[in-house]
């Protein structure tokens, strides 16, 4: 399709949120076209792809939580929907999540957390430290103990990406490379996009899906897209040598002296080492404490960790809006939607999202159960920057 032909609806962002909401739309028949820039920091490329809600839940975010219940529970069907379009294996694993706490003070963190899961309905087991090492035998004899989260999968992000793109492509979407600088508008209603070469693509409706870099598109009124802070995550892409035993065989979450940290394996060998979270602006630099805490927290946990090839390093950026829950679908902007502010969630809730936009785009509606992310629902005020890292 020419991008000049007006497509039905413009998708800002080639991310998994842009990629998903194109696909969904084409598979209804709808003229798409994504155009998309390639930015330093990018979350959709450097995440872990752990779909994790009960080891991710904690108290304040139940609802949120309760979408990635929802979302998890779409992954096995999703996955057979993209299958249908394209032979890209997106790495689905459902081998579960082993929790596990270095002393007794991080046990009873995790211990803490029971009750919610509960109330959640999220299906959990609490292990010694003899039953972890019995599942997981490379975990350190030190470890206190933990839980089992046995509906805790994973994907790969990357391989996840490119079978959207290519699902939504054999679906007749289109991509366009290029930075969208400007919404055009006729009175209160959006006319199309302006990109940074000048070019001005219209459409019928346009979807922002930019990730962090959203709230920097210009041309729109005051608080139609909330300032989305940059929060700074840096990880590391480790190799097991050739012929070795795996280092874990389902993703491992830990908890040493009060600080994250996690190891995703893969089918090909390579294992996913994060977990920094850090409030520093628009910075992508990778740091020498930032990955001294992931190998000494690692290494705490899983000594083998230390014979593993170093093969890539990864910062990227998520999105954080002020109240840390998505923004999807309609706007006060005729045919303007968003799809931005996942977070930490954007690989988990990837499939629910794609459902959301999908009625949004054909009824102009969100489901029931999706109303609380509304795009247009009042916000609080953004925290400040605070330039430290955290949990």
């Amino acid at each position: 399709m020419d991008l000049r032909s007006s497509p039905d609806v413009l998708v800002v962002g080639g991310g998994l949120i842009g990629l998903v909401t194109a696909w969904r739309a084409a598979r209804l028949g709808m003229r798409v076209a994504v155009v998309s820039a390639e930015e330093a920091g990018a979350a959709s490329g450097v995440a872990a792809g752990m779909l994790t809600p009960a080891t991710e839940a904690v108290f304040g975010e139940e609802s949120l939580m309760r979408f990635g219940l929802r979302s998890l529970r779409r992954y096995p069907g999703f996955v057979a929907e993209l299958a249908e379009d394209t032979d890209v294996d997106p790495g689905y694993r459902t081998e579960g999540t082993l929790q596990v706490a270095f002393d007794p003070d991080d046990l009873a963190t995790l211990a803490e957390l029971e009750k919610l899961r509960d109330s959640l309905g999220i299906r959990t087991e609490r292990l010694t430290s003899r039953e972890c090492r019995r599942l997981e035998p490379m975990l350190a004899p030190s470890v206190r103990g933990g839980f089992l989260a046995p509906d805790d999968h994973s994907v790969n992000p990357r391989r996840l990406a490119a079978a959207l793109r290519a699902a939504a492509a054999a679906r007749g979407a289109s991509f366009v490379s290029g930075r969208a600088v400007r919404v055009a508008l006729d009175g209160d209603a959006v006319r199309g996009v302006v990109l940074a070469d000048g070019t001005a693509v219209d459409a019928g409706q346009v979807v922002l899906a930019a990730g962090v870099w959203t709230s920097r598109i210009g041309g729109l009124p005051e608080g139609v897209v909330p300032p989305l802070r940059p929060v700074k995550g840096q990880l590391l892409l480790l190799r097991v040598p050739s012929g070795a035993e795996p280092l874990v065989t389902r993703t491992v979450r830990g908890l040493v002296k009060g600080s994250p940290v996690y190891l995703v394996p893969r089918a090909d060998g390579e294992v996913v080492l994060g977990a920094t979270q850090e409030e520093m602006g628009f910075d992508t630099r990778l740091t020498v404490g930032g990955v001294w805490e992931m190998l000494r927290d690692a290494r705490e946990l899983v000594p083998g960790v230390t014979e593993l090839e170093i093969t890539e390093t990864c910062v990227g950026l998520r999105p954080g809006p002020p109240d840390n829950e998505p923004l999807l679908g309609p706007t006060r902007l005729r045919g303007l939607h968003l799809a931005v502010g996942h977070f930490r969630h954007g690989v988990l809730f990837t499939p629910a999202t794609g459902d959301v936009m999908a009625e949004a785009l054909s009824t102009g509606r969100l489901p029931e159960y999706a109303g609380h992310l509304a795009a247009d629902r009042p916000l609080p005020a953004p925290p400040p920057l605070e330039g430290t890292q955290g949990p």
